[in-house]
């Protein structure tokens, strides 16, 4: 009916696998997809994309509703600033369409974000354990925690008007952010306040969109239909693998994406890719041989303490 390209939902499914094992956000992955696999130009791409994740972000913020993981007066405050933002963006966005080099623009846009959207994901590494380390000495806020206002308004913008002109950034840096904001906050209410978040300006967004931007139906209609089946099996999976490793190579493939959709050659984009495997592989066999030092270090300490009170005694 719409004209189901199958090759794409293939795509989807893989991309909604990889949401659903590593929370990373869906349109980091999804839009360069498009551009440069599927040859959709950047602007349908970028529409088409914000339309897909409209439709589906409401799906997992109704479960952490159901749950009462949502701080509702932090999405109020971000939405003071994701809305106006995302119009904002959206303006911009169809300004450039009637340029000649939109295309062009638009892909360097969705390059410059997503190089954006690599740096959060790897400063939440960091950033999440400060929080952790916080929480450990704090009691973790829940729902009732007080709210800064200002700066959320302002992180509300900023989100906003990069998801209006790319369609990248609703969960890639929201999370960041919040965690810099509000380290006390428990992780479930950040997962749960930044999907809920992200419902009315990705709606607000997607109408936007529809009556001026690119959007082509049957992008859509085959993302979904492989997105949705992919984010619901990876969420499955997730309970029995955490992701890690899968998530920094993601990293590592965004960022060669970035620097292709900025314009660089194929063979640069793949030596930094390479470049990001072997180190992102130390990385990974560093921390599994202390985490196997120091699980080794515990069990030792713990078959000491019998021992020795068996020579006291």
């Amino acid at each position: 009916m719409f004209g189901i390209d199958l090759a794409l939902t293939a795509g989807g499914l893989l991309t909604g696998l990889m949401v659903g094992l590593t929370g990373m956000g869906g349109a980091a992955l999804v839009t360069p997809m498009l551009v440069l696999l599927f040859g959709v130009s950047p602007a349908a791409a970028v529409s088409s994309d914000l339309l897909a994740t409209a439709i589906m972000k409401p799906v997992g913020s109704f479960v952490h509703i159901r749950a009462k993981t949502v701080h509702w007066h932090l999405v109020g405050w971000l939405s003071v600033g994701t809305i106006p933002g995302v119009l904002v963006g959206t303006w911009i966005f169809i300004q450039v369409l009637g340029t000649d080099e939109a295309s062009e623009t638009i892909r360097t846009w969705i390059g410059w974000v997503l190089v954006a959207a690599v740096a959060a994901m790897i400063a939440k590494v960091w950033v999440g354990r400060r929080a952790s380390g916080i929480r450990a000495t704090h009691h973790p806020a829940g729902i009732r925690m007080p709210v800064r206002p200002i700066p959320t308004v302002i992180l509300g913008v900023v989100v906003g008007l990069l998801v209006g002109m790319t369609s990248v950034g609703s969960g890639s840096l929201v999370v960041t952010a919040l965690l810099l904001l509000y380290p006390l906050l428990r992780p479930s209410i950040l997962v749960g306040t930044d999907l809920t978040q992200a419902v009315p300006m990705l709606v607000v967004g997607a109408i936007a969109h529809a009556g001026f931007g690119e959007i082509s139906i049957a992008v859509v209609a085959s993302l979904l239909l492989g997105q949705i089946p992919g984010v619901w099996l990876g969420a499955r999976m997730s309970s029995r693998y955490d992701g890690t490793a899968l998530r920094w190579l993601l990293m590592v493939l965004l960022a060669a994406t970035a620097v292709k959709l900025l314009g660089a050659s194929t063979i640069i984009a793949g030596m930094i890719g390479l470049v990001g495997l072997i180190i992102v592989g130390a990385v990974y066999v560093r921390e599994r041989i202390d985490a196997t030092a120091q699980v080794t270090a515990e069990d030792a300490s713990g078959r000491s303490v019998p021992s020795t009170a068996t020579e006291v005694s």
